[in-house]
């Protein structure tokens, strides 16, 4: 097992700190709890991505409250926020900015960078399928350079830096699937469930009066980037590494047939998880162990995360699309059968 990290000298100390920050999280996800009626498992979808420092790709029919979760979130935390509604005539300058004809008090005119609303700490892509391929680039550097290229020139974003999407998975007309690329970009694709009967009596009791909840600011942008160090240098047995591994491996199908693979993904898998699956694989793993309350993943770590880091990396062949196989089976029979004793 690799060493604890340099500014965690003892147990004591780490086991200090990791009570701290389920404390800081907790409260986050208690915040946003008094807003979003439910959806436990989707917060905490949203939290790890802003604590492990990727984006997400929230998926649900309309009416689920994405948005408002993504807003929530926003004011639970004390950094700049901005929406981008995504439609079939949004441009890329749109959402990175352009240059514009500005004049002085002299009456001379210069060109003038203006930024667009990706230069916010967390950036809300809502119905991001609506807009075409070629705005939908335009997120690929932001999300992963934290980087903006507009003019030959290359802009920093905001860090802690954040991009939450949402999409519709039943209206097809009039939207563009995200390409594979793209989609490879994003650290989780949380699905959005519809809400019980006991949720949507509570949804209804707190929409429907004239009662007013606020939200109070729990973290600041110092206290994330410190969130995020710090997990990142959480130790991780060489076993677990291994397991997840082996997880990625078996989302492809045999190259030659020599090894074994779940029968879902030989017979419907036509391509499976990248390396950066892994890497989202193990990163979620980090902080879903913390708020179990471990100072180091274990196998229930990866296997809690493995249906959102993966779901949208594993492409199925036309026999599985026609068939209507469930990319999550797949995921199911992969993680029954690689085992931790096996790595």
């Amino acid at each position: 097992m690799s060493t604890a990290p340099a500014d965690l000298p003892s147990h004591e100390d780490a086991r200090q700190a990791l009570e701290a920050l389920q404390r800081d999280l907790r409260r986050l996800e208690g915040e946003i709890q008094r807003v979003i009626v439910g959806q436990d498992e989707v917060i905490r979808g949203v939290v790890t991505c802003l604590v492990a420092g990727g984006h997400g790709l929230l998926e649900g029919v309309p009416g689920l409250g994405k948005t408002l979760l993504v807003r929530t979130l926003a004011e639970a935390v004390s950094l700049d926020f901005a929406r981008i509604q995504f439609t079939p005539d949004l441009m890329p300058a749109d959402i990175v900015g352009t240059h514009v004809l500005v004049a002085d008090a002299a009456g001379e005119r210069t060109l003038s960078y203006q930024p667009g609303p990706i230069f916010a700490n967390i950036v809300l892509a809502d119905e991001v399928n609506r807009a075409t391929p070629k705005t939908q680039s335009a997120l690929l550097e932001a999300m992963a350079e934290g980087t903006v290229t507009v003019g030959g020139k290359s802009r920093r974003l905001p860090d802690p830096f954040l991009v939450l999407a949402t999409q519709n998975p039943l209206e097809m007309e009039g939207t563009y699937p995200l390409p594979e690329a793209q989609l490879d970009r994003f650290l989780l694709h949380i699905q959005v469930p519809f809400p019980g009967e006991d949720e949507l009596v509570t949804i209804l009791e707190r929409t429907t009066g004239d009662a007013q909840t606020t939200v109070e600011p729990v973290l600041d942008g110092e206290r994330i980037r410190t969130m995020r160090s710090w997990i990142r240098s959480l130790p991780v047995a060489p076993s677990v590494t291994r397991y997840v591994a082996r997880i990625l491996r078996n989302t492809h199908p045999s190259p030659d047939g020599t090894e074994r693979r779940p029968d879902l993904v030989a017979r419907y898998v036509r391509f499976g998880a990248s390396p950066r699956g892994a890497q989202a694989l193990l990163l979620a793993a980090r902080v879903h162990c913390v708020l179990a309350g471990r100072l180091s993943p274990a196998a229930e770590d990866v296997r809690a995360v493995a249906h959102a880091a993966l779901r949208h990396r594993i492409i199925l062949n036309f026999e599985g699309e026609a068939e209507g196989v469930s990319v999550d089976a797949c995921i199911d029979e992969i993680l029954e059968h690689v085992s931790m004793d096996d790595s």
